[in-house]
Formats: C-alpha cells, structure tokens, sequence
C-alpha cells in the first residue's frame, strides 16, 4: 500500500475534515469577535467607563484595558493547555467559549463611570482577564484540533482557515458595530447603542456551542489515551525539558513575536493611528479596515497553502522582514492621504475623506493587511508541527500567546504612549519594526522548516 493511500485510510474522510473546520472555525471566529469588540470601540469605551476630563489619558487607560486580556492570555495558555493535554481538545475549547461569551455579554452591562465611579473600570477589568484567559486556551485548542485532523501534506491549507478567525472576528466586530450606528442616531449610539454588540454576542456563543458539542475528540489524542501514552505533567514536559524549552523560546522570539507584532500593528494601530494621529471619523476609520480585511482575508488561504508547497518558514520571513522595511513609508502615506483628501470635518470635529481618500486610505492599510496574512497563515502548522501530541495544545499555546498577547497585543498601548510622549506621529512605529526585524534575524538563523513532519506516523 503507498504511502498516501495509507495517510487517507488513518484520517477522515474529506467530508468530515470540512466539518471540523467549520466548527472549529465558527467558534474560534465569534471568539475573537467578542475579544475585539472592546478594541474596536476604544475610543467611546473611553468616556464610558473613565472620567472625562482628560480624553488622553482615558483613551490610554482604555488601550491599558484592552491590553489586560492580553498579557493575561499566556496564563490561559498555560491552564487550559495543561487541560487540553490530559482531558482532550473539544472539552476544552467547548469551555472557554463559553467563559469568552459570559464575559463579553457582561461587559455590555456594565454601568458607565458617571454612574457608578471606580467600579465600573474595575469590573471590565475583571471582565477583560476572564477573557483573556479564555482566548488563552481557545486558539491553541482549535488549531490543534483541526491539525490532527488534517493530512500531512495539506495541513498548512486546512490550519490557515482557523487563520482567517482572527481578522473576520474583526472583521465581524466592526460589520455589527457599523451596523448598529447606522441604525440610530450619533447621540443614541453613544448613550446606550455601543452595548448592543456586547449583547449580541450571547445568541452567537449559543449557536456555536451546539455546533461544537456534536464533534468527536481529536484522533491522535483519542489514540493516545486509549494508549494510557497522554502526558502526566504537560507544564513540566514541556517546559522543564532543555530540548523542549528551547522550541518554545525558539517559536517564540523567532516567529511569534515577530508575527504578532505584525498583525496588531496592521490592523489594531493602523485603526486608531488614523483615529487619534489623523483625527479620522469614527465611521470613516472602521471603513477602511473593513474594506483592507475584505480584501486582505483570502491570502491566509493562499499563504497557508503556499506553505505546503514551498515551507512555513520562507514566506513568515520575508513578511516579517518586509514589515520592517514598509511600516514608515505606509503610515507616512497614510498621513499625506489625510491631508490631500480631507473633504470637510464631522459634527464632532473630526477629518472627513473624500471617497477617493478613503480608497486611497484603505489600500496603504490592505499592504499591512498583506504583511498580516503572510506571518499569520502558515504559523498555526508550524507551531503545531513542532512539538510531540502529548504536549502539543500546552507548548505551541504558551509561545503563541506571549508572542500574540503580550508582545503583539501591547503594540498599540506601547505605540500611542511613544507618540503622546514624544509628539511624534510617527514614533510609535519604533517598537514594531524592530521587534520584527529581531524575529527575523533569529527566525533566519535558528528556525528549521517543518512541513515535511509528519504527526500521523
């Protein structure tokens, strides 16, 4: 029997494989959404849950808050890992949607400053950790899952549809968002209209619960433990092991990093450098990352399967290098579009783009969106290709979300500070560029390229 006809009896059939992406995917999509609600709406969460007297440093207290769920996800890595690894991938991503979706409907009921003081930032923060900590353990478990599902020589295209997750979550966040401004008023969104995306997100948590609850545990874990092989002490086995230790910090410093940045810094920060550094109208500003993920989505699909062909490592590489290289010159762009194509200011005060601005505006940010999709499609197959089943869920989370979560989800906290301390719009892009300029340099000289691993052997 050949070797691939031996690789399609031990997997699924392809009909099934698409069902597992699908519910893999949904899940992991509305989480993501939920998470990024909060960023989305910065700029109005500011005066809702901090004083008004000082627009800056509320905006900032807000990015701080943002960045909480954040720095909190390594930790959720770590739990929710260890849990993946001894009692299974579907129990355990069933569990944080469910922790993601309480949080985020909570958020949205949360009273503002003006009615309850302190409290109010102190419950969302509360609320942003559990978050957090759920997105902690969801990646890392639906990544998995739909890898031990997929063949070997396919795994890079199957693992890039979790990809898309991430941007389509925000993607989605800013539809509904659009969408429930346009519904109303300015002053209406503003009073009560920015919970109600909060409050959506309870009906689509349900929804794909059920989905979930339907599939099957992941089939090398279900082999290993009927085995009695699953791991003992996976935070042990995969950290306290010097060949397994060094993976880590290798997924870590010379890919996820460097990724991460990257991916906050092409999405997150181009939003409210325009925002905040452009004064661009709030409506105006979410459109054109609209239309940037539009356009920009597909190519984790193309990437993830150029991957297969060509190797994970090359194409992370040059998107991280070329991130370094682009930044400036695109937010410079950003900025003389700004000023060229400014059409008249809202009623609030803000700039206003013609239509030819706004495309003109949404194409610099598609480049990012590129540099996105480049870094992002393939890393969910290598970091999954790089470590053993047993402890697969707890080390490729653990790198992934201090790579994502703390040196990417702190890049538009760390980037607005730089500018309001320096007054330079442009200063706040120092700590991009050279966090993925340092990834490329270790990813180039340490990282070896793992398409051809095979996890069903």
């Amino acid at each position: 029997m050949t070797e691939t006809n031996t690789e399609e009896n031990t997997l699924p059939e392809k009909r099934k494989i698409w069902q597992v992406i699908t519910a893999s995917s949904v899940g992991t999509l509305i989480e993501w959404y939920d998470f990024y609600i909060f960023g989305s709406l910065a700029t109005i969460l500011a005066t809702k849950f901090f004083p008004e007297e000082n627009p800056t440093a509320g905006f900032l207290s807000t990015l701080a808050l943002f960045a909480v769920g954040f720095v909190v996800r390594p930790f959720g890595a770590i739990v929710f890992g260890r849990l993946g690894d001894l009692v299974g991938r579907k129990f355990t991503f069933l569990l944080t949607l469910l922790l993601m979706g309480g949080s985020t409907f909570l958020i949205g009921l949360v009273p503002s400053y003006d009615t309850i003081g302190i409290w109010a930032p102190a419950i969302v923060c509360l609320l942003r950790l559990a978050q957090g900590l759920a997105l902690g353990g969801e990646y890392g478990g639906a990544a998995t899952y739909v890898a031990e599902h997929s063949p070997d020589s396919k795994r890079g295209y199957y693992t890039s549809w979790i990809q898309t997750t991430a941007s389509l979550g925000l993607f989605v966040s800013l539809g509904v968002i659009l969408g429930t401004r346009y519904s109303m008023t300015s002053g209406q969104f503003d009073e009560w209209g920015w919970r109600i995306p909060f409050l959506l997100s309870i009906i689509l948590v349900i929804v794909s619960y059920f989905i979930r609850i339907r599939l099957k545990e992941s089939p090398l874990f279900a082999k290993l433990k009927a085995e009695g092989k699953t791991a003992v002490n996976p935070i042990r086995e995969s950290f306290g092991k010097k060949e397994n230790l060094r993976l880590v910090l290798l997924a870590l410093f010379g890919a996820t990093a460097g990724q991460g940045v990257v991916w906050y810094t092409g999405q997150f920060y181009a939003l409210s450098f325009m925002q905040k550094s452009l004064n661009i109208e709030f409506v105006q500003s979410s459109t054109v990352i609209v239309i940037a993920l539009l356009f920009g989505t597909p190519l984790f699909i193309l990437f993830g399967r150029l991957s297969d062909k060509i190797g994970r490592k090359p194409i992370m590489m040059i998107g991280l290098i070329a991130a370094s290289i682009l930044y400036y010159p695109l937010y410079k762009g950003m900025h003389s579009v700004s000023l060229s194509q400014a059409a008249g200011l809202a009623e609030e005060g803000n700039v206003l783009l013609s239509t030819a601005g706004i495309w003109m505006m949404a194409a610099l940010v598609f480049v990012q969106v590129v540099l996105v999709t480049m870094v992002y499609g393939p890393i969910a197959a290598f970091l999954v290709e790089l470590f053993p089943t047993k402890i697969r869920y707890t080390s490729m989370s653990l790198p992934y979300h201090i790579g994502n979560g703390i040196f990417g989800g702190l890049t538009p906290f760390i980037a607005a500070s730089v500018v309001a301390a320096t007054g330079n719009i442009y200063a706040g892009l120092i700590y991009p560029i050279a966090v993925a300029a340092i990834s490329f340099i270790i990813g180039m000289v340490y990282l070896r390229e793992t398409r051809h691993n095979r996890l069903h052997d």
